[in-house]
């Protein structure tokens, strides 16, 4: 692929959208449905195009299956449940649950859903499938399913959604919840999304082991979830990954042991690659109550004790609201060896409690800060610091940011914060085109004048209006070579944005009309993003 192995085939910033996969066999679910039951399904015929629906009722569905099957770049295989008309998603749930007699799998104790690893099917390299808007929960060691061998029990690390292998695999408007991990993706799992889901109420009592999500991937991207807290008493973090391409931008993360927990893999097909060296996150809302668990937001390195396995790369965290109640010490980071960087940016960095409350490190790493807005009397570490923290400039100091209302958790900026226009230009590939919106929600990001501090920009409607776009002109679109391009405001520059986010800016000359030769640009769907007098204009552009 023209841009490696983390090209995803699938839209991160434009909603996928699975009836446009020219369908074949479209299998219906429920009551009235052509079939009542899941297990009814042929789980094990499906091929390339199939689409499963799975309609709202009021009793769960109490089944349990694997799917270990095969779409196609154009004919992704859709497994989506069909909610009511108030939006409540189809319940799946594991407690009791019986599966399909045909179907032959291993690891039925890991999960309510599998996908990968199985008999029959034939087991291969399930692709190109989406999973979509269902609730699925009770896959934990307290209860028990019906499968090949009778009744049994789950297994204490059993996940809602257990990925054992899999590649362009997308997870959207799940809810995750009551499992020992929500989702939990092995290293056999390559270019994976997971986006406007809710995990939560996930971990078992007392073990740090089990996690809202658990990932090691070659490839993964997180966005616009919704990541609530753990199961009560439950140690685990909220989102803990191993992989390499990590991408974690525009969620709720609220709780867990650490919010981030980024560490090692001792997987050589992931410690092999390039991308295992960095990782991005970016436009998240990253809370800490007081007295939930572990003081650091953020691991990022390794916790297997085996050095030669950790990241030892760079950790890119910019555009960040981070907001601790703890009523003790909050530090930011906690940087597993001197050779780990993180690079921190354009974020707010928040805590209530007074004092020196908040501290950057743990004891190791390199930290470099700028433009952010930091609690006053912040300090590098609250301990014995071998590690560095180097002021880049540019931070702003304060007792508070200036949220609408921080005891409703509305993080956005009153028009009277110091965070507002003070933010430095990305100097990575990936740029903060979106924010979240509460919950499971995002919404492009309205910048005017510099980009500003935190997950949200401020954006009074009275004085910040988005660009008018009426006589806007992109043509051809579809297109092949060059794009022409007339704008109602002059156009300073521009970019094309691929799949994984990354942001590639065109050569161009100040003015209402230009051209885009795009032939450097495999087919695929893209972002033209315009930086014009009035503000930023973002619109799609296929190429073909």
């Amino acid at each position: 692929m023209r841009y490696g192995v983390f090209n995803l085939l699938i839209l991160v910033v434009v909603s996928f959208i699975p009836g446009q996969s020219n369908s074949q066999t479209t299998y219906k679910v429920g009551d009235g449905q052509s079939y009542t039951s899941i297990g009814a399904v042929p789980w094990e015929n499906l091929a390339a195009g199939d689409s499963v629906k799975i309609y709202w009722r009021s009793a769960p569905y109490k089944e349990k299956w694997v799917i270990n099957c095969a779409g196609q770049p154009d004919k992704w295989i859709t497994v989506i449940g069909i909610p009511n008309s108030s939006g409540q998603l189809p319940v799946i749930d594991g407690q009791d649950a019986t599966t399909r007699s045909q179907l032959n799998y291993w690891g039925e104790e890991r999960s309510v859903i599998k996908i990968g690893g199985s008999n029959n099917p034939a087991d291969g390299m399930p692709c190109y499938i989406n999973l979509e808007n269902l609730e699925i929960r009770n896959g934990r060691s307290t209860y028990s399913f019906t499968g090949r061998s009778g009744v049994v029990s789950y297994s204490s690390n059993a996940a809602a959604v257990y990925l054992e292998k899999g590649e362009n695999i997308v997870i959207k408007n799940c809810t995750l919840t009551n499992c020992g991990n929500g989702f939990f993706a092995a290293s056999g799992s390559k270019n994976i999304i997971i986006e406007n889901c809710y995990l939560y109420d996930n971990g078992n009592i007392s073990s740090i082991y089990e996690h809202n999500c658990y990932t090691e991937s070659q490839g993964i991207v997180f966005q616009y979830n919704h990541f609530g807290p753990l199961l009560s008493g439950a140690s685990g973090n909220n989102l803990k990954d191993r992989s390499a391409g990590t991408i974690i931008r525009y969620n709720w993360i609220e709780s867990g042991n650490r919010q981030l927990d980024l560490v090692d893999s001792d997987k050589p097909e992931i410690t092999g690659l390039s991308q295992y060296r960095s990782t991005y996150v970016y436009g998240n809302i990253l809370i800490e109550p007081d007295g939930a668990g572990n003081n650091q937001i953020c691991h990022y390195g390794g916790d297997s004790g085996d050095e030669s396995t950790y990241r030892k790369g760079t950790l890119y965290f910019f555009n960040n609201t981070v907001v601790s109640a703890r009523s003790g010490n909050t530090t930011l980071f906690r940087l597993s060896t001197n050779s780990e960087t993180a690079n921190c940016f354009n974020n707010i960095l928040y805590v209530s409690a007074p004092g020196d409350g908040l501290a950057m490190l743990d004891s190791y790493g390199v930290l470099n800060i700028q433009n952010n807005w930091m609690k006053e009397n912040w300090v590098r570490s609250h301990g014995e610091l071998s590690g560095s923290v180097s002021n880049m400039g540019n931070n702003i100091t304060g007792t508070a940011p200036g949220f609408i209302n921080e005891g409703a958790q509305d993080y956005h900026l009153l028009q009277e914060s110091e965070c507002i226009n003070k933010g430095t230009d990305v100097p990575v590939n990936y740029t903060v085109n979106f924010e979240y919106v509460k919950h499971q929600q995002q919404e492009l990001k309205n910048i005017s004048g510099l980009i500003d501090l935190g997950a949200f920009e401020y954006a009074l409607s009275t004085l910040i209006k988005p660009p008018d776009t009426n006589g806007l002109i992109i043509f051809p679109n579809p297109v092949h070579e060059k794009v022409f391009i007339k704008c109602p405001a002059i156009i300073y520059k521009m970019s094309i944005i691929n799949i994984p986010g990354k942001e590639h800016f065109l050569i161009t000359s100040p003015g209402y009309e230009t051209y885009a030769d795009i032939r450097n640009f495999g087919k695929g769907i893209y972002l033209l993003k315009l930086y014009t007098e009035a503000g930023i204009i973002i619109k799609k552009l296929i190429v073909n």
